[in-house]
């Protein structure tokens, strides 16, 4: 446990000194490249104080770096090419405000990728089983479903044509966050590749994708950008029938 505590803090420490050059340049133009970069650290960090590597914990690592890096890129030239992140309109104007932002962060990713820490920090050792399977298919499914709707948006979105409309093609016509969906899914994929080495208080690190979903669906992703959609389409009519017939992460089956 003290080695996850040293990564925790860490994980914090690295957010409080990314914060001062983002504070006096009043951006948050590198916020998500610092988050994927804490993601990176603190799983080296775990990697360099094993006792006991193999390899689902070598995988584990590579499958946590390969998202985080993946994701971290796309979202950083995103806020790039929009000038800005909207969200941090406001909290740019308080200081303590924007302070708190980037320390969530930090906790956001301890949580995030405590499984996976706790993991592979273990003693135990154990062969690659059923459960690594399932947790890589998991993990795979997940990470290209995330891909491939980031990607189908990005193009949408690209297209003059587009400017003003909301995305109903491709993974974006089954459900209105497909990318959310694959998310939640391959953090599930993480636990389940975990689970095998976690024991005793480290079982509570599989509320990893517990998290990841709640914050996902309650607090930050989902709630925040049904308010934009339905600020600005809620008087279209193709848009309230392309809200009604799909769910916000899964398919309506009825």
């Amino acid at each position: 446990m003290v080695a996850e505590g040293y990564i925790f803090i860490i994980a914090i420490l690295i957010q409080w000194a990314a914060f001062i050059p983002a504070y006096f340049l009043s951006s948050e133009k590198f916020f998500d490249l610092i988050g994927s970069f804490t993601f990176l650290t603190v799983i080296l960090i775990s990697l360099f104080v094993s006792t006991s590597l193999n390899l689902t914990k070598l995988l584990i690592s590579f499958l946590v770096i390969t998202w985080a890096c993946r994701l971290g890129l796309f979202l950083f030239f995103r806020v790039n090419r929009n000038n800005g992140d909207s969200r941090f309109d406001n909290l740019k104007k308080s200081a303590l405000s924007f302070f708190g932002v980037w320390s969530l962060q930090g906790i956001w990713v301890f949580i995030t990728a405590s499984a996976a820490i706790f993991a592979i920090t273990s003693p135990l050792d154990y062969e690659f089983g059923l459960l690594g399977v399932i947790g890589l298919f998991l993990w795979v499914l997940g990470f290209a479903i995330e891909v491939i709707a980031d990607k189908q948006k990005s193009d949408f979105r690209k297209d003059p044509k587009n400017k003003n409309l909301f995305i109903e093609t491709g993974l974006w016509s089954l459900c209105r966050h497909p990318n959310y969906t694959g998310e939640i899914i391959l953090w599930v994929g993480v636990a389940v590749l975990a689970f095998p080495y976690l024991t005793g208080f480290k079982l509570f690190s599989l509320i990893s994708p517990i998290f990841v979903y709640l914050l996902l669906t309650k607090i930050s992703g989902i709630p925040l950008l049904e308010r934009a959609a339905e600020f600005k389409w809620g008087n279209d009519e193709s848009f309230l029938f392309y809200k009604k017939r799909t769910g916000k992460l899964l398919p309506k089956l009825f």
